[in-house]
């Protein structure tokens, strides 16, 4: 019997500068299937992308709308803390 794979709050950086934080069961490979994805347009942080992973987006960061997605061309994936996905889901 397979089991299923948990999905786990991510932040999926792409060749292109795209910076996204969603939810994931699977993320190796070029591509990753995000549900309730959102983008940051702009991050509005003073420790980069890793201060979005560590406790998510500021005030003064832009945050797009949700939607499921495939990201493709991924260069890098962060775990995300509870506080950070916290964050995300408020902004």
């Amino acid at each position: 019997m397979a089991t299923a794979k948990k999905e786990r709050p991510v932040i999926v950086c792409t060749e292109h500068r795209g910076v996204f934080f969603g939810y994931a069961t699977d993320t190796k490979g070029p591509e990753i299937e995000l549900k309730r994805a959102r983008m940051a347009i702009a991050f509005g942080t003073t420790r980069g992308v890793m201060e979005l992973a560590e406790t998510g987006p500021t005030r003064n960061s832009k945050i797009s709308a949700r939607a499921d997605i495939e990201v493709r061309k991924v260069s890098a994936v962060f775990e995300v803390t509870p506080a950070a996905a916290k964050a995300w889901e408020a902004a």
